[in-house]
């Protein structure tokens, strides 16, 4: 049976735009790597474990954050790359990512030394608008941000930074969620 995993995306609307809540692994092997790897706060649970339960404890274990007690929408699952299940869903919370403080794990570092040593799981936190997210993201995660769009009542196509831009040859202005070049 295939893994699956739970998570919080967390939005909000600044001046019109919408952004989006962020994390970017820790430990060496994420160290240098940015577009492509950012994900929405998750971790796996277990088959007698409730899903939306599951994305709460997670979110708190790798932000330090308390889950939001609002409305939670329900974004369909989506498969990984890895066979992997991703479960999801976004609420509307404005928080300081400056607070944030993750759970850490183990491994040993470097490769073959022997040495034990402890890296955060999640390295740091931010917003981003969510064109830019589109890039950030982990490539099976995307989709999340573009049925956040949808049940927004926005499509899977919006302005960048709050432009308007008439096609998608209009010097580059707008971003299309399904791009990730």
């Amino acid at each position: 049976m295939s893994k699956k995993s739970a998570g919080l995306l967390l939005f909000r609307e600044v001046s019109g735009r919408l952004d989006v809540l962020l994390v970017h692994p820790g430990g060496p092997f994420w160290a240098k790597k940015d577009k492509g790897a950012w994900s929405i706060p998750k971790g796996e649970f277990k088959d007698n474990e409730d899903p939306l339960e599951a994305a709460k404890r997670e979110f708190e274990e790798e932000t330090g954050f308390t889950p939001p007690d609002y409305e939670m929408i329900p974004l369909e699952p989506l498969r990984q790359p890895s066979g992997k299940l991703v479960y999801a869903w976004a609420t509307k919370c404005d928080l300081d990512p400056a607070g944030f403080k993750s759970n850490t794990f183990s491994m040993e570092w470097p490769p073959k030394s022997g040495r034990q040593q402890e890296f955060p799981e999640i390295d740091r936190a931010a917003w981003f608008v969510i064109e830019e997210a589109s890039h950030k993201i982990l490539k099976g995660q995307v989709a999340f941000l573009i049925q956040l769009k949808e049940k927004l009542g926005g499509s899977s196509r919006v302005p960048e930074y709050g432009g308007s831009a008439k096609s998608k040859n209009d010097l580059g202005k707008q971003r299309y969620l399904f791009d990730l070049d």
